[in-house]
């Protein structure tokens, strides 16, 4: 008879009570999740310089001012660029709506770049003139730009971004509890690893850890770079706003090839003053500094960190960027990188490769 304290029962019941349990957690921590992992990989990637940093503030009132410190760094890492930015878009905002005012008003007429175009000025011209630069047509083809329209958007734009300053205001939390408790954090990790892994546990942790830097290291700075590089080139083709523009484009360039659409827009204000060329020049440089990185920089960075071949670092970055959104760059990356390690460490301690070894 199964005695109802025998050990095997006992291990069935621990099991069925933490996998609820664990479910449950999820389940109410679930809005939550994408702030604990940013902070992870925050910590990931800061982890070797405030580890030397540690060092010197030992003391647990010294880990709490040094945690408090960094966090706030981090903060202000992401919320200054975004303040610069939402500054001088509002800047803007009035020069817009006093254009839309007018074009509805008296119409658009033919810009001069147009007609300096190399192909395809007459066809265009005449379209110009048939749809925009009566009030009528300007009106008709402005209507979704009219403002009821732009409240009904201020108003989703406004609901979405409460979000998700909720969500970096836990992820800044969050950052600071895993900073303040590194040292403990990691030894419950190699515990708890070590007891469901085995020596594994300690290699997949390692696996992750470097590919998060490795994807920062080839996407982030890569990316950072890039925008960099094409600051410069805005300004020496003197597109409109510059450093708002380059600034962009560094945060586009992290996803692969998603510095273009800046550099069509950069292109667009530069037709609007009429610069053709300027714009046929900023396009082909930027395609040539994306090519650049793209194809040489970033697989070098990305792959020996990783140890992956680059094709499965671009499908774990784009395909964690289509499911987890911006998140997805670190894990996807991550991801790959642990399952190919696993399928390695299959392949060669499997029997087929014992046969092969001694045969």
């Amino acid at each position: 008879m199964f005695d109802a304290q025998s050990p095997a029962k006992v291990a069935i019941a621990k099991a069925v009570l933490a996998t609820a349990l664990g479910l449950l957690g999820l389940w109410v921590a679930s809005s939550f999740i994408p702030a604990l992992i940013w902070s992870i990989v925050i910590a990931v990637a800061i982890d070797p310089l405030y580890a030397r940093a540690e060092k010197k503030w030992a003391s647990s009132t010294g880990r709490n001012w040094l945690a408090a410190f960094v966090t706030l760094a981090v903060a202000l890492l992401v919320v200054v660029p975004i303040v610069i930015g939402i500054t001088q878009i509002a800047g803007e905002a009035y020069s817009v709506a006093t254009w839309l005012s007018s074009a509805r008003a008296n119409g658009i007429p033919v810009p001069d770049w147009l007609k300096q175009l190399p192909f395809g000025r007459e066809a265009l011209t005449e379209w110009w003139q048939f749809n925009l630069t009566t009030p009528e047509g300007a009106a008709q083809h402005l209507h979704h730009l009219s403002g009821s329209a732009l409240i009904a958007n201020s108003r989703l734009i406004g609901s979405g971004l409460i979000h998700r300053v909720v969500i970096f205001a836990f992820t800044l939390i969050s950052l600071f509890f895993m900073l303040r408790d590194r040292g403990a954090l990691l030894e419950q990790y190699h515990v708890a690893s070590s007891r469901l892994l085995g020596p594994a546990g300690k290699r997949i942790g390692y696996q992750a850890i470097r590919s998060v830097r490795g994807t920062i290291d080839g996407l982030v700075l890569v990316g950072l770079g890039e925008g960099v590089v094409m600051t410069l080139v805005y300004a020496l083709f003197s597109a409109p706003h510059a450093l708002l523009l380059g600034a962009i484009t560094g945060v586009a360039a992290i996803i692969p090839f998603g510095a273009a659409l800046l550099f069509a827009v950069a292109a667009i204000l530069l037709v609007g003053k009429g610069a053709v060329l300027s714009a046929i020049a900023v396009v082909v440089i930027g395609l040539a500094v994306v090519g650049i990185a793209d194809h040489f920089v970033r697989p070098v960075l990305i792959g020996s960190a990783t140890r992956l071949p680059f094709l499965w670092v671009l499908i774990g970055i784009l395909g964690g960027v289509e499911t987890l959104g911006l998140l997805g760059l670190f894990v996807g990356p991550a991801t790959m990188a642990v399952l190919v390690m696993l399928w390695r460490e299959f392949l060669e301690d499997g029997p087929d490769a014992t046969d092969c070894a001694t045969g």
